[in-house]
């Protein structure tokens, strides 16, 4: 027998080949192109980056910090004003040009809904009654959906404790309507679009509920509607 007869036929396929042919496409050895390799790793940098961006765009710009306490239509933000603070809260305060309390200043309570949820109109009348937890002093401001001071009738747009009228239980009555109401009157814009937005802004000063824990069982004022035109 010679050498010649144990030689594999012209029409035989050789390892090399078999892995060639056979292996299914996904998973064939190949070797890529280098600027094909630049060009797929840059495009998922720029994405990557694009995507960050953005997401983080859409948190600032949505105006609401995180890591609320939500206490009925009321949301406060202990960590505010603290190192421990995210930097998502940061960013939107600096944004704004908003300087928050810190936690041995007192505590600010945002409303952006009534008590059945429904968005806050400075079209409408709303009454906000019960109490509040203890502070020496605290103020309720009437602002727009950015948080912004608006123009009223009277020149003001808050009401302080110490100038309210209250039941004999210590209990209170607030309504809030762009036009003049007995009472305690709190003024909302005097031209004001329902597009606007409106924010009841409730600051506790020198009050012992500055934490998240402390909030827990507390008494919040209660916002109803009355009527809207």
């Amino acid at each position: 027998m010679t050498d010649a007869s144990l030689r594999p036929p012209a029409s035989a396929h050789s390892e090399a080949d078999w892995y060639q042919e056979e292996l299914p496409r996904a998973i064939r050895p190949h070797r890529s192109h280098p600027l094909r390799t630049l060009t797929a790793v840059t495009l998922v940098v720029a994405l990557a980056s694009l995507l960050g961006i953005s997401s983080a765009y859409l948190v600032i710009e949505r105006e609401q910090p995180l890591d609320a306490v939500s206490i009925g239509p009321w949301q406060a933000y202990p960590r505010a004003g603290t190192a421990e603070a995210d930097p998502y809260s940061v960013a939107i305060y600096t944004r704004g040009a908003v300087i928050p309390l810190a936690s041995g200043e007192g505590l600010a309570l945002v409303a952006r809904e009534d008590s059945a949820g429904h968005l806050l109109d400075p079209t409408c009348i709303y009454r906000i009654y019960g109490q509040t937890p203890s502070a020496r002093l605290w103020t309720m401001t009437a602002v727009d959906g950015h948080g912004r001071l608006v123009e009223t009738l009277p020149g003001r747009v808050h009401l302080a404790s110490q100038n309210l009228l209250r039941n004999p239980d210590g209990s209170f009555d607030i309504t809030a309507a762009t036009k003049p109401q007995s009472g305690n009157w709190l003024p909302l814009a005097a031209n004001a679009n329902a597009s606007d937005g409106l924010r009841l802004v409730l600051r506790l000063y020198d009050a012992p509920v500055t934490t998240g824990a402390a909030l827990d069982g507390v008494s919040m004022p209660a916002i109803e509607r009355q009527g809207c035109p």
